[in-house]
């Protein structure tokens, strides 16, 4: 996706429509414009040139984002000073000045009218000079806020009405009735018709000219502030960044910039400094802490071998290093890429708010014209009719609509980030909460990922250390990763390897190896029951742990039997408390795992899953995947390379953090503490976010339907509720605050709290029978392995596509269907990844 920053945006209009012209350049095949960071993500082929264009021609300036690099600026300083608030200051200062000529005129034009507060000899009588007054105070006001008629009407030229339109349109329209009134009163006054001037100077509304202004201003100031704060968790992400790092060039330590830290070079950090760049510890040990980037805010123990990330904190020990990932390959600048990406895409449900946005404004106007109209055809004067209208256009709000999703998405996004949940997506944040079915993988995902010894057994008349230091002797020669688990924890007990002679490793049975005069074997049951008698009772014994999803090794010595040792890979300590979560939820928990079946439903009864799928190789988890699709959303969440396509395949790809750059590629949210507990607080997270959109949604159509007809007087013949365009200019003011401030509430949002998990109401499916059928598409064009996958998973999306077989070498594609589809669709899906379709047969 390449990013732009668009300038000149005031509300949802604008961004819908920059996103409609945009959309229309040859090769573009997505465009998505947020509001809230005045950003657009785009996707596609289309030159940058031609995008500026379409954005400049639609009346908005844009710049591609990072250009700046050239002139010497980092990209992360170049986003840091982005998302800088520039304008609260800005508006605070129009504030500042508007208020000082408001105050003076309401003095004059409300404060001597009302309640005869005292007036200069020179004004006492002279109403026509108490009129100019006004209208000098006001222009100044208008003057000051400028911008709204420059952009207001800009836009208006360019067919594209924003709110700055309905802003300056009720303004003008309010002084330039006020400035004709002061005229036809200054007439009058010359004739000495003095009831008419008397008329006249009550038909004035230079005040509410300047008031709107003011109070639009007010709004803008307030909702630019909360704005802010909505990017608070991005920003102090960027803060994060060392600016510098102490590298050794020479044989000499030497500070440089961090943008001149290259792979490869030696860097050293001494305790209380930011480690600078990713690498890898070559000498001393230190306590890191990565609450940064994780939120875990226990340190993690580093040592010579261990990666350490950018912006982590050395908190005891000097550490020299080798950069690993430097620049926008760290940790820490793909956290924020993740996180600023998320902010330029926009979630499926800000698709209502931008239809409305887009014919919102210009209905706005239509109906405030016809106000006016009714108004007077109703015999109403023309001051009172024009009143009516100006309501209409001031108490409508737009920026209401446009705010309502990208404000609570972006503090969503930035609760996840600190936290260490990464959705990569405004779609992913909002899509999580709907899951109905997890896929967990098992290694890794719901264990730890390396076998731990679990049991020590020994036979009659062997002690516990005599059976582990009989097989720490055995195993330490073998690299197989069950014999690791055995060296750890001898090695943990401090114990010292015999060494042994004529070691061998038989595959599939056992080992076996001369310890002194002694003949020691170690394996399973079937091996070491042909070298030594085992009895009934730990026979049994080893059933039960095999029954508890244990390996049970068997260790005997000069055939005799020596006890069993049992291994396994130990499950997380959150394992089961994740899994309860999630079933609270009303979430289906599935494990995969490649495990036989008795070992795989020993592990599933641990931990509590609903339902076990035991022997699934690594390729048949995308398989398994499409099968579930079929019962509702799924979630799959995994670790490992092997995991990449299922995670692709999945309605939602949940990443552990500690797994491989693959899976994290391919997955749609990261967890960055690796801990499962993290699911249900992403999918808590993602429902408390599209809670918080419905609200502002709400509050926005609601507002605009309840204050539109109010201000237009239809209340007046039943009620007698008649809306002064002033207070409409607040109301429209308060709305965008308020929908702005609601979001901000998702910051107090507890995550891991699970005492107000909601079950999800399932839909019912009606079972359909299956259809299975296949279509080979020839294709021109791929030229690789990188063509075949793009091909595959352009097809794979959609959801008659089981699964596609593409060969680049063949020059085709062997889509297997579950329904019928067009050839026409297939076609078009393929082509629009830039290659050639032949035929469809």
């Amino acid at each position: 996706m390449e990013q732009y920053t668009v300038t000149g945006m005031s509300c949802a209009a604008c961004s819908a429509r920059v996103e409609k012209a945009v959309s229309k350049v040859e090769g573009v095949t997505s465009c998505s414009v947020s509001l809230l960071t005045n950003s657009m993500g785009v996707e596609g082929t289309a030159s940058s040139a031609a995008i500026i264009k379409a954005v400049e021609e639609a009346g908005y300036g844009a710049s591609r984002k990072g250009e700046t690099v050239q002139s010497g600026k980092s990209r992360s300083m170049e986003a840091e000073e982005m998302l800088r608030d520039h304008e609260t200051p800005i508006l605070k200062k129009r504030l500042v000045a508007s208020l000082g000529f408001l105050i003076v005129l309401m003095y004059f034009s409300m404060g001597h009218m009302m309640w005869n507060w005292p007036l200069p000899p020179f004004f006492e009588g002279n109403h026509v000079a108490m009129g100019l007054l006004q209208m000098l105070l006001t222009i100044s006001i208008m003057v000051i806020n400028q911008k709204f008629f420059i952009s207001g009407f800009k836009s208006l030229c360019h067919r594209a009405p924003n709110m700055d339109t309905l802003v300056a349109l009720g303004s003008a329209a309010a002084f330039i009735y006020s400035t004709y009134a002061l005229f036809a009163m200054t007439d009058a006054h010359v004739r000495g018709d003095m009831e008419a001037v008397m008329y006249y100077m009550d038909e004035f509304y230079f005040e509410s000219a300047a008031m709107i202004l003011t109070l639009i201003t007010v709004g803008k100031m307030l909702e630019a502030r909360s704005k802010g704060k909505t990017t608070d968790a991005l920003k102090s992400l960027m803060k994060l960044a060392p600016k510098t790092a102490v590298v050794e060039r020479d044989g000499k330590e030497t500070e440089v910039s961090i943008e001149q830290v290259k792979k490869g070079d030696i860097f050293v950090v001494r305790p209380g400094e930011n480690i600078p760049v990713d690498g890898i510890v070559l000498e001393g040990m230190s306590a890191v802490n990565e609450a940064a980037l994780t939120g875990e805010s226990i340190p993690v123990d580093k040592a010579a071998g261990d990666m350490v990330s950018a912006a982590t904190l050395n908190q005891s020990g000097f550490m020299k290093c080798e950069a690993t990932r430097v620049g926008e390959d760290t940790t820490l600048s793909q956290i924020i890429q993740m996180v600023s990406d998320a902010a330029a895409t926009k979630a499926p449900i800000a698709k209502v708010a931008d239809k409305v946005s887009g014919v919102f404004v210009p209905a706005v106007i239509t109906i405030a014209v016809i106000t006016t109209i009714v108004w007077l055809l109703a015999g109403e004067s023309i001051g009172f009719a024009l009143a009516r209208g100006i309501s209409v256009l001031v108490i409508s709000c737009p920026c209401a609509l446009g705010l309502a999703t990208p404000v609570a998405i972006m503090v969503g996004n930035g609760m996840g980030a600190k936290h260490g949940i990464m959705f990569k997506t405004a779609v992913s944040l909002e899509e999580t909460g709907k899951m109905e079915i997890v896929a967990l993988d098992k290694t890794g995902t719901i264990t730890n990922g390396d076998p731990r010894v679990t049991d020590i057994i020994p036979a009659e008349g062997i002690t516990a250390d005599e059976l582990l230091r009989m097989a720490y002797a055995l195993e330490k020669p073998s690299e197989h990763p069950l014999a690791k688990a055995i060296i750890a924890y001898a090695s943990q007990k401090e114990m010292k390897a015999v060494e042994v002679k004529e070691f061998q490793a038989l595959p599939g049975n056992g080992l076996t190896a001369l310890c002194g005069e002694n003949r020691l074997n170690g394996g399973n049951y079937e091996f070491i029951r042909s070298r030594a008698e085992i009895s009934a009772e730990m026979k049994k014994r080893s059933e039960v742990l095999a029954e508890e999803g244990k390996t049970p090794l068997f260790f005997a010595k000069d055939e005799k039997l020596a006890g069993i040792i049992a291994v396994a890979d130990v499950m997380k300590e959150e394992s089961r408390q994740a899994v309860k979560e999630l079933q609270n939820m009303g979430i289906h928990v599935v494990m995969l795992t490649g495990d036989n079946e008795r070992t795989a439903k020993a592990i599933g009864r641990q931990a509590g899953v609903d339902e076990v799928i035991a022997g699934v190789r690594p390729e048949g988890k995308e398989a398994v995947i499409r099968r579930l699709k079929k019962q509702g959303k799924v979630a799959m969440v995994g670790d490992g390379i092997n995991d990449a396509p299922a995670l692709t395949r999945a309605d939602m790809g949940i990443a552990i953090g500690a797994g491989t750059d693959i899976a994290i590629d391919a997955a749609d949210v990261v967890l960055m503490k690796s801990r499962l507990t993290d699911v249900p607080a992403a999918i808590r997270l993602s429902r408390a976010t599209l809670k918080n959109i419905h609200e502002n949604l709400f509050w926005a159509f609601f507002y605009n339907t309840v204050g539109i007809p109010l201000a237009a007087g239809v209340w007046i013949p039943v009620f007698g509720l008649k809306l002064n365009p002033m207070f409409g200019a607040a109301a429209m003011s308060l709305s965008s605050f308020c929908v702005v401030t609601n979001a901000l509430r998702l910051n107090l949002f507890r995550m891991y709290d699970a005492g107000k998990d909601k079950k999800i109401k399932k839909k019912k499916t009606k079972k359909v029978e299956e259809k299975s059928m296949e279509k080979t598409m020839k294709i021109e064009g791929m030229m690789c392995g990188h063509c075949e996958a793009r091909v595959k998973k352009c097809l794979e999306k959609l959801p008659e596509v089981d699964v596609a077989e593409v060969s680049h070498e063949a020059g085709t594609a062997v889509v297997k269907l579950n329904a019928e589809i067009s050839d026409d669709v297939l076609r078009k899906t393929v082509e629009d990844q830039d290659y050639q379709v032949i035929s469809v047969e």
